[in-house]
């Protein structure tokens, strides 16, 4: 699922429409947190998942 600079760029203008100037930086401080405790969480996951399989395998 990759995205052109032609879908990007639709997707910004939308955004723009619909919550107006003001509110984008809020909007994509609030995205990028949530994508950064997301990715977070998914590390932790996969790094109780190995310490499984080492304990496992012990």
């Amino acid at each position: 699922m990759n995205l052109g600079f032609g879908e990007v760029a639709i997707i910004l203008i939308v955004a723009l429409l619909i919550f107006g100037p003001s509110k984008l930086p809020q909007l994509g401080r609030a995205a990028g947190q949530t994508l950064h405790e997301f990715k977070r969480g998914m590390k932790n996951v996969m790094e109780d998942e190995d310490d499984k399989k080492k304990v496992e395998t012990k």
